[in-house]
């Protein structure tokens, strides 16, 4: 079984939804950033950063996608959307669904793939302000927190 972590739309989120489409458009602005970045140092930083393909398959139409390594050091990292329910601190409520976006690092994954989806899972948090589970249990904080 693979590692997860879980970035967690909260209130404070820029957004309550999140659907497939809007994780992707995330990571073509990666993609560009690093590319423009690259081009200033005048180097290939893009395949660097970035140095994977996004692939979609039948099955997971809308609900996952893969990224497959381009390079050996790099295999495989699977991106998905969920929904679960949100635990309410007073019993009697009705407990609230909350979406989230699940990386999961498959059987076989590279330590290359770790430090990869770190990076991808915090600048994801940081594009959507959400709490992000990491793959080790802790916890970080994106979204601004009342005192």
């Amino acid at each position: 079984m693979g590692q997860s972590a879980y970035i967690r739309l909260v209130d404070a989120s820029t957004t309550q939804t999140v659907q497939l489409q809007d994780i992707k458009d995330k990571f073509h602005r990666y993609i560009d950033m690093t590319t423009k970045t690259g081009n200033q140092l005048d180097w290939g930083y893009a395949e660097a950063a970035f140095p994977y393909t996004l692939v979609e398959k039948p099955e997971g139409k809308d609900h996952w996608f893969y990224l497959k390594g381009s390079n050996p050091l790099y295999k495989y990292i699977v991106v998905g959307v969920g929904t679960d329910q949100a635990n309410q601190a007073e019993g009697g409520e009705q407990a609230e669904e909350s979406q989230f976006i699940q990386v999961v690092l498959p059987d076989g994954a590279t330590h290359g793939d770790k430090s990869k989806a770190n990076e991808f899972c915090k600048y994801l948090a940081k594009e959507f302000k959400a709490q992000l589970d990491l793959f080790n249990g802790r916890r970080m904080y994106y979204y601004p927190r009342k005192p």
